[in-house]
């Protein structure tokens, strides 16, 4: 598990998700990304499921908080390249509905 988080321009930031995202790494991810929000503000974050290998309900969590964070700030959260499996999980818990927001 790791997040790698670059700069795209114009106020966005994107954080590349990788290997396993359970309860142990979401904690961690957790610090890494919301430590990229406070220090770059970014107005959009989006995050990369590309290399996710395995997702739990504490994935949907993480995106969640990430959400509420940016909301806050007010910015927004895009999830990009998710598997279809991940994808099905954010739709149960009716994030699509949120994310979908402008």
């Amino acid at each position: 598990m790791a997040v790698y988080i670059s700069d795209a321009g114009d106020g966005r930031i994107i954080a590349r998700l990788t290997g396993e995202i359970d309860h142990h790494s979401a904690h961690w991810l957790r610090m890494d990304i919301d430590t990229a929000i406070q220090d770059r503000s970014p107005k959009e974050l989006l995050l990369d499921f590309s290399e996710v290998s395995f997702m739990d309900s504490s994935g949907v969590g993480l995106v969640m908080g990430r959400y509420k964070n940016m909301k806050e700030r007010g910015g927004r959260v895009v999830l990009a390249n998710m598997p279809e499996y991940i994808e099905k999980v954010m739709n149960l818990a009716g994030m699509d509905r949120l994310l979908n927001e402008r």
